[in-house]
């Protein structure tokens, strides 16, 4: 008979994971412990699965303090809180680590895109916000595209109503999606800084902030669940 494998020894926490634990057990979400730390959620997920986070324990540990003793619970008065006490890390050296960041790309024109996929749409599409931030500094226009189950969408495929003034094509996959575009530089686009303040309503969440729109112009039903979103920005004339 063969020997029977062993299970692997469960990891152990690091010290940020238990801080991220006792901010769920009061109710935060990992989305609400990054907005804490002004981070993306899935850095948090990383406390469990790689053991990251170690940078982040001092201002974790100060924002729960705030929590439990003097009872302040809204995440924008505790990333206010934790945020003088987030360091960078330090390299063997001991010189601050470089820090990988995305490029914001727009050119001198105007013109930039930016897109989510499903992965970056459950997190907010949070690798948006910047592009809208800096369109919106730069008093640009914007367009976006939505795929999303047809069933989600309220007028028909094509409709003038819809999407008055851009072409018609409407794009079907054959997952039962649909690709839909929302503003263009014909009809004038969306204002960026509105846009901006939409997304800075949400908390960051691009994809809420896009979902309120399309559901405040009645384009789509409460439960439509966005798939794939892309952002275009230009320069209006």
């Amino acid at each position: 008979m063969p020997p029977r494998k062993r299970r692997p020894a469960a990891r152990q926490l690091n010290e940020a994971a238990r801080l991220a634990d006792q901010f769920q057990a009061a109710g935060y979400t990992k989305r609400d412990i990054a907005r804490i730390i002004n981070r993306d959620p899935s850095l948090v997920s990383q406390f469990y699965t790689r053991g990251k986070g170690a940078a982040f324990v001092p201002a974790l540990t100060h924002a729960l303090n705030a929590l439990h003793t003097a009872g302040i619970t809204d995440t924008s008065e505790l990333a206010a809180l934790a945020a003088p006490h987030i360091t960078r890390r330090t390299t063997a050296t001991g010189t601050r680590a470089r820090v990988r960041t995305k490029a914001v790309l727009i050119t001198p024109t105007g013109t930039g895109t930016g897109r989510a996929g499903a992965q970056a749409i459950a997190s907010g599409s949070a690798r948006l916000r910047p592009l809208i931030a800096e369109a919106a500094r730069r008093g640009l226009r914007l367009a976006f595209t939505v795929r999303m189950p047809k069933t989600g969408y309220t007028l028909a495929s094509g409709s003038r109503t819809d999407s008055p003034g851009i072409r018609r094509d409407v794009i079907q996959r054959t997952d039962h999606t649909e690709e839909r575009s929302y503003g263009s530089a014909t009809t004038g686009g969306l204002d960026a800084i509105d846009f901006a303040q939409r997304v800075d309503a949400a908390g960051g969440d691009v994809t809420a902030a896009v979902h309120r729109w399309l559901l405040e112009t009645g384009r789509i039903h409460e439960d439509a669940h966005i798939t794939h979103l892309e952002i275009r920005t230009w320069r209006p004339r």
